[in-house]
């Protein structure tokens, strides 16, 4: 977006273009860095400019203001790049979703941008080239809060036809805020897994000296070219240094901190591998690589919701929920209770047909309505616990399971059937 008012004045009289170097005086503070393109949300007053450590910031101008060109911008021309190919390495398969970490510089504006092929994410790291062969392509390039049933599909069709052509593994680049969506949903939908299927993100994009994505990106290669891993995984930084990282398994993570670089943790399990430079070490059990092929169970039901229970919660609410979804996941408290208020609703919603599942908000731990007469007449009325499930997990499987089969009693033997790993029996914590 472009500068206007006096801001804009200002920078056309000092010839500045994005993506040019200035200089920016206010009063006695002085600023170099890239100027940027005005942002939406930003008053017509405010002066983006990106700093030499990558970070960005906005610099309110007044009058009394100057501008100074320190450099112009650097036109360069984009060119497409083939990636090589080495019978003797194994292949890998890159497919993109976007988010932070497949995003590249645009050195003329200095903004971060979703990468144009899979090819410019390749070649950001060139050090892949030299662990494997990699077939890259940019599958979908959105945001990972956008999301949605349907990317999952044609993401699971993607990664099985991967993997039954010859690649020893995929690695998925995608956004964090809901990778552990992504990678529930992969774990349901792909069988007798070849290869490990890896989910990677990135917390800092790659214009800052602190992104994550190389390591994260090479770690994933060296677990795809030297492991006999055969699952569906998330893996990030292990720790908030560039020691090691950790892979956990898709059903069992979660995001646990907004922006740490080690935000990803297992709950209720044990990481599945540790990379730490050229070394894997396997820290649980896993499932090793299978013969093949891939099997593909794909179908999903997208009538489900997730409901997060807290005190005031009123029952209309539920009902309302309850009347147009086939499903709902309830993330009740402590053992996974709810108000009782509420049981009449779960009463209804059960008699009307719609199943009612319910996990725990407190993540660690696991749902037991035995204890109390609360959980015991939510199983009254027909609620089924999910033991130590993570919520969105089970909201992922709820789906998974209604696509699979309208029989009320095999949606209930596929919910509480282990099939990826979502139930653990021995707690570690």
């Amino acid at each position: 977006m472009k500068y206007s008012g006096f801001v804009g004045e200002m920078l056309e009289r000092a010839k500045a273009e994005l993506g040019d170097v200035i200089e920016a005086r206010r009063g006695g503070e002085v600023y170099v860095g890239i100027l940027m393109p005005h942002h939406d949300f930003s008053s017509e007053s405010i002066i983006t400019l990106k700093l030499p450590n990558g970070y960005n910031i906005g610099i309110r101008a007044d009058e009394k203001s100057r501008i100074k060109v320190v450099s112009k911008r650097e036109e360069r021309e984009r060119k497409k790049q083939v990636l090589p190919y080495d019978p003797a390495k194994k292949d890998i398969a890159v497919i993109s979703t976007g988010g932070t970490i497949a995003s590249y510089v645009d050195y003329r504006t200095g903004a971060v941008h979703p990468a144009i092929s899979a090819e410019d994410l390749v070649f950001s790291v060139p050090e892949l080239l030299d662990l494997a062969n990699v077939r890259a392509k940019v599958l979908y390039s959105i945001l990972s809060e956008n999301m949605k049933v349907t990317h999952w599909q044609g993401l699971a069709r993607a990664v099985a036809e991967e993997l039954n052509s010859g690649a020893v593994g995929v690695i998925v680049p995608h956004g964090t805020d809901t990778m552990g969506f992504t990678s529930a949903a992969l774990a349901f939908m792909l069988r007798n897994l070849t290869g490990p299927v890896i989910c990677v993100g990135a917390q800092r994009s790659s214009d800052r000296p602190s992104s994550d994505a190389i390591m994260n990106l090479l770690a994933a290669t060296r677990l795809c070219v030297e492991s006999d891993l055969g699952e569906v995984v998330v893996l990030m930084h292990g720790e908030s240094s560039d020691s090691y990282t950790l892979a956990h398994r898709g059903t069992k993570v979660r995001k646990m901190h907004s922006s740490r670089r080690d935000a990803f943790k297992s709950v209720n399990s044990e990481p599945i591998a540790k990379v730490e430079g050229p070394q894997i070490e396997f820290l649980s059990e896993h499932a090793s690589r299978s013969k093949g092929p891939v099997e593909l169970k794909d179908k999903i039901d997208g009538r489900a919701s997730m409901l997060h229970f807290y005190p005031g919660f009123e029952a209309d609410h539920f009902d309302l929920i309850a009347n147009h979804v086939k499903g709902m996941v309830v993330a009740g408290t402590g053992l996974g209770h709810v108000s009782e208020e509420i049981l009449g609703s779960v009463s209804r919603a059960v008699d009307k047909g719609v199943y009612v599942y319910v996990t725990t908000q407190c993540l660690y731990g696991a749902v037991n309505l035995n204890v109390y007469s609360t959980g015991r007449d939510m199983v009254t009325a027909g609620a089924v616990p999910l033991g130590d499930m993570l919520p969105e997990t089970a909201y992922v499987k709820l789906m998974w399971a209604m696509g699979q089969t309208n029989d009320p009693e095999e949606v209930r033997k596929l919910m509480l059937t282990n099939i990826a790993g979502e139930f653990t029996t021995r707690r570690f914590v």
